[in-house]
């Protein structure tokens, strides 16, 4: 047989194996929570349409749980009001999958490519450890719309805006508009200069939710003036999943949680993203600025559930980029490499949950929020790829980084604004590749 044979039967049998471990895991630590999301949703829409009721009213039975989507996201969902659900649950299931892959493609090609791996075996295994990744089996098995809001996010900061199309931003807008969460990247785009990409995330924001309100005017202005501000639709701040600072804060006092402490925090966290920020966009990182921000949505966010955190997957990926572009067995290459895999670890654990009853004394405030802990060292030390050079279509040179001890010069955010309003792609592409070695 021949090498390369043998080497392909040898990735398959492996993907293989790591298949049948990753299902015998998922067997013991995956929670089956039924699609309780994707049910209020569905009960929701057809309480809507086919009942007649108002949907905002509607809570599913026995529970506090409604829908808290502002109406464009009930317009988006409008077609499973006429699905049976067992379909209901195969397209749900089957988006995740399809936009999970895809992104995860997005983001470990370029790896693949550069360390010299099999190119499909790569992505197989990314895949299956995905599968595995609580955040993303709790999206899955809460029939969540998660993976397909990073998506959204994903296809402008990973393709259009580095290939400086005009329809960069578009992506952002929906986003927001179905969710209003992700609508901090367009504070990430005002912040790093990027004002025509911006203003059409705001345009396509406000078009999708004035769409929804010339179509559906009742549901639209009870969302904005009632349902937005009701958040004991959403859960109790204290509850364990609620991976976020305001999650923080409402443990350390579940009766009184301190309002000034958590606003204290969050600017705080927020100015320190806001630089980090400027300066993965000076060096044309836009995959570092997505994960930094989805890093960031979740901390500041006032109810980060535990299957949110799928924005922190390119965060992870990301580590495995900069490690795998340091040297061989260097000091770099072994801690980043680490930190990766303890931080993938964690969040296949459920290592919260263990503080789920008890939270109090100093084990439980470490260990009930773990998941935030991760968050946080992912905004303050996830390093800028400054040796990453844009190449088409958002996808890193296959070069890699410059030799250990070169002097990289990076342009301004100033100089990528300046391309942003005027300049031609092709121009674009020259002020974006602001790696001078010498």
């Amino acid at each position: 047989m021949a090498q390369g044979a043998k080497r392909t039967t040898g990735q398959v049998v492996g993907v293989c194996c790591l298949a049948v471990a990753v299902a015998a895991f998922l067997s013991v630590a995956a929670v089956r929570h039924g699609f309780f999301d994707l049910k209020v949703y569905y009960g929701a829409l057809n309480f809507w349409v086919h009942d007649g009721g108002e949907i905002y009213d509607f809570l599913k039975p026995g529970t506090q749980y409604g829908f808290t989507y502002p109406p464009f996201a009930a317009l988006a969902m409008l077609p499973m009001a006429v699905l049976p659900w067992t379909a209901a649950i195969v397209v749900s299931v089957a988006a995740s999958v399809v936009v999970s892959a895809v992104l995860i493609w997005w983001l470990v090609d370029p790896i693949a490519r550069r360390a010299g791996w099999t190119r499909w075996y790569a992505l197989a295994v990314a895949l299956l450890l995905a599968a595995a990744f609580e955040p993303m089996r709790e999206t899955v098995n809460f029939g969540q719309v998660n993976m397909l809001l990073l998506f959204l996010v994903a296809v402008d900061l990973l393709r259009l805006l580095p290939a400086g199309n005009r329809w960069a931003g578009v992506g952002i807008g929906l986003a927001t508009a179905i969710k209003l969460t992700p609508g901090i990247f367009i504070v990430y785009l005002l912040v790093t200069g990027r004002w025509r990409a911006a203003l059409t995330a705001v345009g396509a924001a406000a078009g999708a939710t004035l769409a929804a309100a010339a179509l559906f005017p009742d549901a639209s202005r009870e969302f904005w003036t009632s349902a937005l501000w009701n958040t004991g639709r959403v859960g109790e701040l204290a509850f364990v999943s609620n991976q976020s600072l305001r999650g923080v804060v409402a443990r350390l006092n579940p009766e009184h949680p301190s309002s000034l402490a958590w606003a204290a925090l969050v600017l705080a966290t927020l100015a320190v993203w806001a630089w980090r920020s400027r300066a993965a966009a000076a060096v044309g990182d836009e995959a570092t600025g997505l994960a930094l921000t989805g890093a960031v949505m979740c901390l500041v966010s006032p109810v980060t559930w535990v299957h949110h955190l799928v924005w922190l997957l390119p965060g992870l990926i990301l580590l495995v980029d900069n490690g795998m572009a340091a040297p061989a067995r260097s000091r770099r290459r072994g801690v980043l490499l680490a930190a990766a895999a303890l931080g993938y670890g964690l969040l296949i654990s459920r290592i919260v949950w263990a503080w789920e009853k008890d939270f109090t004394g100093v084990g439980g405030f470490l260990g009930s929020n773990t998941y935030v802990w991760i968050s946080l060292a992912l905004l303050l030390f996830l390093p800028v790829r400054r040796w990453a050079v844009p190449g088409a279509a958002g996808v890193w040179s296959a070069g890699g980084p410059p030799p250990a001890g070169s002097v990289v010069e990076a342009p301004g955010v100033a100089q990528l604004d300046q391309a942003e309003r005027g300049r031609s792609a092709g121009q674009r592409h020259a002020v974006g590749r602001p790696l001078a070695v010498r």
